[in-house]
């Protein structure tokens, strides 16, 4: 079992991001180890250029979201931690790609045409792209499963269809080139929303920090951030379904479930008939008390960039050696010398 998933490294790292991608990384890491098996996580700091971006901004997110990684409790002793920059074969692997992939297929995906919005003419080749590059980041190490999303069980289905078709132009059936990946679908994590709008959901691009809570927050700022979370009047219901019309309630009530890791039924038998005047307070001391040594070796850890550093130069160079193989056996099913 190898497992490979990418984090993009863009904006301050929130809550959401932990409950919803980093928290499985740990759990993966270690059930994986247990069963002789290895995760891969990179930092797809290649990806992020798709967009518009400041690269001083860049670099520090970087580093930032490595940090996040590291405080939440991956190992780089029991994953491979590094970003994608340091080991060129998946530039060099979706270069090749992008002949057995189809503009029809890249076409198709959603997010390409959520992204580029109604001004695709302006919009970089890299976004259209990079379906194929998230192909190669997977391909590259024979990943037999990758973690997804609902928004991502397409580029995944495309990384299929793209190792499928290369296989059997270039390779034989008893020989491929590629190990076509499995969809692995994490515990489902609970979809944050912004902390001062209920339907909006839970970013790193929210121009208001007090929207999210981010990974370094002390605890005087959590307290402070959930203290001043949108809500409503009305104290909490019985059942869920109490709160469909309540979309700020809603999703305090999710917070706590998904920190608490309960269900959240369960949270509202403690807190039915209650209002918000103490709910609240105890959202914020189970969030402190969850987040404070997250955030303290988060910070700790921003204090030594070139540790930081160190860490994915050496999950590069293991990275590196692993992808090695399988690009030099694409180049030469594609007949091309080097």
């Amino acid at each position: 079992m190898r497992v490979v998933s990418g984090i993009q490294p863009t904006g301050k790292p929130h809550l959401g991001n932990y409950l919803g991608a980093i928290r499985n990384y740990v759990k993966m890491q270690d059930e994986a180890a247990a069963q002789g098996g290895q995760c891969l996580y990179f930092l797809a700091d290649l990806h992020a250029i798709s967009m518009p971006h400041d690269p001083v901004e860049l670099r520090a997110s970087t580093l930032e979201m490595a940090a996040s990684l590291l405080a939440c409790g991956v190992d780089p002793e029991r994953a491979i931690l590094f970003n994608q920059t340091q080991v060129p074969a998946h530039a060099e692997l979706q270069w090749l790609l992008n002949g057995t992939a189809r503009m029809g297929w890249l076409n198709r995906m959603t997010q390409w045409k959520d992204k580029a919005g109604k001004n695709r003419e302006g919009a970089s080749v890299a976004l259209f792209a990079y379906p194929v590059l998230q192909a190669a980041d997977v391909l590259l190490y024979q990943a037999t499963h990758v973690p997804v999303g609902d928004d991502q069980k397409q580029h995944l289905e495309l990384a299929r269809d793209i190792a499928q078709k290369f296989n059997s132009d270039f390779a034989s059936e008893e020989a491929p080139v590629f190990t076509l990946p499995e969809p692995f679908i994490p515990p489902q994590a609970a979809r944050l929303m912004s902390l001062r709008d209920g339907t909006a959901k839970m970013s790193k691009s929210d121009v208001s920090d007090m929207s999210r809570i981010n990974l370094s927050d002390n605890a005087d700022t959590v307290m402070k951030k959930v203290r001043k979370a949108k809500t409503d009047p009305e104290p909490l219901p019985s059942e869920l379904s109490g709160l469909d019309d309540r979309p700020e309630a809603r999703n305090l009530v999710a917070i706590y479930a998904a920190v608490a890791e309960m269900t959240g039924e369960a949270v509202l038998q403690e807190y039915a008939g209650q209002g918000f005047g103490t709910f609240k307070p105890a959202l914020g001391e189970l969030l402190v008390e969850k987040l404070r040594p997250i955030s303290e070796r988060f910070n700790r850890l921003m204090q030594d960039e070139t540790a930081i550093e160190a860490v994915l130069a050496e999950g590069a160079a293991k990275a590196r050696s692993l992808a090695r193989p399988t690009l030099d056996r694409a180049y030469e099913a594609l007949g091309l010398l080097r």
